[in-house]
């Protein structure tokens, strides 16, 4: 039966659907679009919005709820003379002049019961050329012609693990589309509202918990009439499906997330519902194989109807996750029929057998993948050892907690890492094997070194030997030694790191523990260098180098060349540190390494400004996505490295002007760790020409041009530098065409090398 339009609502985030709506409705070839997507994602709001907006290109609209009664019209009722009342007859768009003799018919809410008649009209209806039909439904409709346009959830910000320092800022959280959502849908609940530094973590949290699902954020921005973001936060944490106080003229489905979860799962087979109980156990982002996912169709089924997503892809396979509010109603559902401790129990086991049976490919060439793997599966080894720790089996989770030493490491799970060290010895005390317990306190002096904190590190790791002197496992307390070394090495103690690693190292050779040796090789060679024995430790390097080379350890092989690097440097030799660095940085970038990776944003920040004075606002870029990137570990550094990095701070805001170095700053800080490694490659490595140089003026370049070529050897697009000289992005193309052409360079890169060699 014919329905009215709703009032008009303004649309937030989607932008690019609403066009490409209106490009296929206005498109006289097609005949059938269905807007699919979750339930409470908003496709009915969409197409409403849409029939609004060009329902007055058409002859006549209609529009019709799928699931009430009174039968389906034919395409002689919709054609026939009479106008349809006022309210149901869409505003003329400005952009049409006179009604087409098409007709437009919208079908909402085709699902369920009503999706077999909903097929059968369809075929019926589009049969005749003049009627287009607009669609919405979780599935596809199957029928012939149709064509597709799916509705995600609104994007939700990303993840932050580190301290409140580095909480997301709010201006930049308000252009998450779903933190808009949520903070307009809060100011019509309460005019006071408004996103602050407070209250911006809680609500990224809100909108991460609720998936960026626009029904979720709408009802959860009234309950902020009851609980501020903190306790809204918390309350959601433990269940979504607690939200309720929808509209009370708004279908029942959409009141509460709890109807909207039951409505969505609604006509699954047995084995379907099973299936979603069982995955309802696991944490956003596991992976097909991880979850020992074999029934194909069935997922096939959970995907088409939207109680299973796709949130992202790893080493070509898909990551998956149960989206609230459907987790948290499978999960009741499962406690309810009692299956939920089976299905946890079963859920642990798979992921402690996923890092036992990782550690053999955490050591070769496979080191990349695998780590790669086990940080899209984090979450899932999280909740695992939770699972292990609830019915006391100690022993497995330490097999956990020492098998996640390097994903760990490399993921930046500093702080989590050392209390569960802590806490897994501590719940297991006599019980675990002396040789377990031994391994656990060696591993939180790791975590605690990578903190910052090398004097822990060594309380740490010498209660390790005296654990390990009962157990007699001699490559063991070779490891610990070595790791002791590299921690008194930290503390400010060369002397006794280089006697501890001569000891450790020789040891290690001995019993051809291979990865073990280079890092201590490594460690010695920093304590060399320490030293000022700088021939000796380049030799030590050398070994360690070659050693990491041959057993394909790219983590450790990019610790061992930032040392190279430092040595070069003392030795005066820029390019060799520039191409020791720029390796490290691929090779951590392979990995995606968060622990290291500030350090050495830092290191290669600091050679830009000895050799590339030109790249300052990139070397500021560097310095902020470094430091924002440590706030987001937890980790402290070293006074004398903290103040050579302020030092570099200080210089370039001297040096810039203000303006400049305050936007290249905050780029910097919104850098993702991968964008800030290719914005370290990208840099143009030292020229291996006379640094003599022709100035400028003799190679025959304008004033304007040397400025266009300075800019560009600052990373500036050609639309930020005809801004910056308010000149037009064309004049500048000629410009920097001619500046390549003056110069002899063949890339912008090339521009920037040359520019870098006037100063």
């Amino acid at each position: 039966m014919p329905q009215t339009l709703a009032p008009a609502a303004e649309l937030v985030g989607r932008e690019l659907e609403t066009a490409l709506l209106h490009e296929r409705l206005r498109d006289p070839l097609v005949r059938l679009v269905t807007v699919t997507g979750r339930a409470g994602v908003g496709k009915s709001r969409l197409a409403l919005e849409a029939v609004r907006e060009v329902g007055g290109e058409f002859a006549r609209v209609a529009v019709l709820d799928a699931t009430a009664p009174g039968g389906w019209p034919a395409p002689s009722e919709l054609s026939e003379p009479s106008e349809p009342p006022a309210r149901s007859r869409p505003p003329q768009s400005s952009q049409a002049s006179q009604p087409s003799g098409r007709i437009l018919l919208l079908l909402d809410d085709c699902d369920h019961e009503a999706r077999p008649a909903a097929a059968r009209a369809l075929e019926a209806l589009t049969a005749d050329p003049r009627v287009i039909v607009l669609a919405t439904s979780v599935e596809p409709l199957g029928v012939y012609g149709e064509l597709l346009l799916p509705l995600a959830p609104l994007p939700v910000p990303g993840p932050r693990r580190g301290p409140a320092s580095a909480a997301a800022d709010p201006h930049a959280l308000q252009e998450v589309a779903s933190v808009a959502l949520f903070v307009r849908r809060a100011r019509e609940a309460d005019p006071a509202f408004s996103l602050t530094l407070e209250n911006a973590a809680a609500v990224a949290e809100i909108c991460r918990l609720l998936g960026g699902l626009p029904l979720a954020l709408e009802l959860a921005a009234r309950r902020l009439r009851l609980f501020p973001p903190h306790l809204l936060a918390s309350r959601l944490r433990g269940r979504t499906t607690m939200l309720s106080g929808g509209p009370a003229n708004a279908p029942a489905r959409h009141r509460s997330l709890a109807a909207l979860a039951e409505w969505s799962c609604r006509g699954l087979d047995g084995a379907d519902r099973e299936l979603l109980g069982q995955l309802s156990v696991y944490e956003s982002g596991f992976g097909l194989w991880a979850a020992g996912l074999s029934a194909e169709s069935a997922v096939e089924t959970l995907l088409d109807r939207g109680l299973l997503a796709v949130v992202g892809e790893e080493q070509g396979e898909l990551r998956l996750a149960v989206p609230e509010p459907v987790r948290s109603y499978a999960r009741a559902e499962l406690a309810g029929s009692g299956g939920e401790a089976a299905a946890l129990d079963a859920h642990a086991e798979r992921y402690r057998s996923l890092v036992s049976g990782a550690q053999p490919g955490l050591r070769g060439t496979e080191q990349a993948r695998v780590l790669r793997e086990l940080a899209a599966e984090g979450a899932n080894v999280i909740a695992a050892l939770r699972r292990l720790r609830e019915r006391g089996d100690g022993e497995a989770a330490a097999a956990v907690v020492l098998g996640s030493r390097l994903p760990w490491l490399a993921q930046g799970r500093l702080r989590e890492g050392l209390e569960w060290c802590d806490h897994t010895a501590e719940a297991g005390g006599a019980a675990l094997p002396e040789a377990v317990r031994a391994r656990l306190a060696d591993l939180s002096g790791v975590f605690a070194l990578a903190l910052g904190d090398p004097q822990e590190a060594v309380r740490r790791h010498r209660h390790a030997l005296a654990l390990g002197k009962n157990v007699g496992d001699r490559r063991q307390n070779a490891l610990v030694s070595a790791r002791l070394g590299a921690a008194l090495l930290e503390s400010g103690d060369p002397a006794g790191a280089r006697a501890v690693l001569v000891t450790a190292l020789s040891a290690l050779e001995s019993m051809g523990v291979t990865g073990g040796a280079a890092s201590a090789a490594a460690s010695l060679a920093a304590a060399l260098r320490a030293d000022g024995d700088r021939r000796r430790a380049q030799e030590m390097l050398d070994r360690a180098v070659e050693a990491f080379r041959r057993i394909r350890d790219g983590r450790g092989l990019a610790g061992a060349l930032r040392t190279v690097a430092a040595l070069a440097l003392e030795g005066d030799e820029p390019d060799r540190a520039d191409r020791a660095l720029r390796e490290s940085l691929r090779l951590y970038g392979a990995v995606d390494e968060r622990t290291e990776l500030p350090g050495l944003l830092e290191e290669f920040a600091l050679l830009l400004m000895r050799t590339a004075p030109a790249q300052r606002p990139r070397t500021v870029r560097l310095l902020a996505a470094a430091d924002t990137l440590r706030a987001e570990t937890g980790a402290e550094v070293a006074d004398e490295w903290r103040s050579a990095a302020e030092r570099a701070r200080t210089e370039l805001s001297a040096r810039m002007d203000w303006t400049d170095f305050a936007v290249a700053w905050a780029e910097g800080v919104r850098m993702a760790a991968p964008e800030a490694v290719a914005e370290a490659l990208s840099a143009p490595a030292p020229s291996h020409r006379p640094s003599a140089a022709p100035a400028p003026e003799d190679r025959s370049l304008t004033p304007r041009q040397v400025q266009v070529a300075l800019l560009v050897s600052e990373g500036m697009t050609n639309r930020q530098i005809a801004a910056k000289l308010d000149i037009s992005e064309w004049t500048v193309v000629n410009h920097v065409r001619q500046v390549m052409r003056r110069l002899g360079c063949s890339s912008r890169v090339q521009v920037a090398g040359a520019v870098g060699r006037w100063a």
